[in-house]
């Protein structure tokens, strides 16, 4: 079976073009456009192998909610991603703070995506 990622971003573009890079890297994509709402895919039947998630977000932003997620005995375990278009520098602190495994600066490219989630994965 593919390993599974989802993706979180309230871009509606953003979330089609990253969906797309990581399909044709043979990965089965769910996506959320928003941290609430992404839930259901998270503690559902087929939760994520990994989850990229942008840092700002309307209601929650993706570093509350990745600290969310690395609180919970369900999902502390699953890979976090983050996403930005904040300065690395930035990004890393939020990352680090987060408690998330990795971080990207936007924008990157489909190769540098699909690196990180196969490293992460492997």
């Amino acid at each position: 079976m593919n390993q599974h990622i989802l993706v979180i971003d309230d871009d509606p573009v953003l979330l089609a073009m990253l969906s797309d890079y990581l399909k044709e890297a043979d990965f089965t994509v769910s996506t959320a456009d928003c941290g609430i709402y992404s839930n259901n895919i998270i503690y559902g039947k087929n939760p994520p192998d990994l989850i990229v998630l942008d840092v700002i977000m309307p209601l929650m932003s993706g570093a509350k909610k990745a600290k969310l997620l690395k609180q919970r005995k369900k999902s502390a375990h699953i890979p976090i991603i983050l996403m930005s278009s904040k300065e690395e520098q930035e990004l890393k602190a939020i990352a680090e703070d987060s408690m998330v495994n990795d971080y990207l600066c936007k924008p990157f490219t489909a190769d540098q995506l699909v690196a990180k989630v196969k490293k992460l994965l492997s």
